[in-house]
């Protein structure tokens, strides 16, 4: 019950002080090149006047003229922007914390930190070098093979991360290599047209910004799991 205490603790408040920390660097960020992409992303066509008048009232054809909800642009859109990275992040917080129990090493802030970057590896450098994030309006593969490989390129490389650091073997190390490689040689699933209205040189800043916010996101996330855990499993 204490390693669960200390776990639950921990990961709460680490996730609490990423969350908000990221919320304010996605505000200066990535928030504003999104809303200018918002401006090239293509708006479905108008269904014509009379294209749902042979339906009876009530039945699909007349769901057109709803809009489908979404937070109104301010500080709505913001406030749930705020709430989904600080319960994402409790929930990375809790994952790391884990691994810290079966881990079975002597976890300070240090420690956090280094697995907070193997968390930005798996979680994002990897799966980005063959799907960069997309700004709307930018063509996309098929969404179930797109996420079928994000989830294989995820666990490969946190498999091979793990025998790298914890193995210390030859052999440990070629099945990592293989491991975190196998994925990019199968390749990620693509459009079938990379053409699209956004400008080149803002989806790059994009993945930068991107990148650049996770790496600082994943390194607070570890120091602070790693310091809060070591402290209440003292207490505890």
């Amino acid at each position: 019950m204490n390693v669960f205490r200390s776990i639950i603790f921990s990961a709460v408040l680490a996730g609490l002080i990423t969350g908000i920390v990221v919320t304010g660097a996605q505000m200066v960020s990535t928030v504003p090149l999104i809303l200018k992409a918002e401006v090239f992303e293509v708006a479905e066509p108008a269904a014509p006047a009379d294209a749902g008048h042979s339906h009876a009232p009530g039945t699909a054809a007349h769901s057109h003229d709803e809009e489908a909800w979404g937070p109104e642009d301010g500080f709505e859109r913001n406030a749930y922007t705020a709430l989904i990275n600080v319960v994402s992040w409790i929930g990375f917080g809790m994952l790391m914390a884990g691994v810290f129990v079966l881990s079975r090493r002597d976890i300070t802030w240090r420690e956090g930190f280094l697995w907070g970057l193997g968390g930005f590896a798996a979680f994002i450098l990897a799966p980005t070098l063959g799907l960069p994030p997309e700004l709307p309006g930018m063509p996309a593969g098929d969404l179930v093979a797109r996420q079928v490989w994000w989830i294989g390129t995820v666990a490969a490389t946190a498999v091979g991360l793990y025998l790298i650091a914890l193995q210390r073997s030859p052999l440990a190390a070629v099945a990592a290599i293989v491991l975190i490689a196998l994925p990019h040689v199968i390749g990620a699933p693509q459009p079938e047209s990379h053409d699209s209205a956004v400008p080149h040189g803002l989806h790059h800043e994009f993945v930068v910004a991107v990148t650049l916010t996770t790496l600082l996101s994943w390194s607070l996330l570890g120091g602070l799991t790693g310091l809060f855990y070591r402290r209440f499993s003292a207490t505890a």
